[in-house]
């Protein structure tokens, strides 16, 4: 098992934007090879930034999902539309 970390910035405005793209996106994710789990946690300091956990089976999984055209999608529309700065990953166990 690895537990990965998402964080991400959003634009001011756009944190209902995200929230509600990130409850979507897990509803597509349960079908998703290798994924355990993945859950939001929001900054109580920074309300623009957000943290996503998501457990997988293997880093493998994780892998091949952001090389996904699914993922890319997602990734280039909240590049466009949502995210104020590049998110970057953390991988937390494996």
């Amino acid at each position: 098992m690895v537990t990965i970390g998402m964080n991400y910035e959003v634009l001011e405005g756009k944190e209902s934007v995200f929230e509600n793209a990130f409850a979507s996106v897990l509803t597509a994710m349960r079908n998703v090879k290798g994924h355990k789990q993945s859950s939001l946690y929001r900054d109580v300091n920074s309300l623009r930034r957000y943290l996503i956990c998501s457990q997988w089976s293997d880093k493998a999984s994780f892998d091949a999902f952001i090389a996904s055209d699914a993922f890319r999608k997602v990734a280039n529309w909240g590049k466009e539309e949502v995210l104020a700065t590049r998110p970057h990953h953390e991988i937390y166990g494996a």
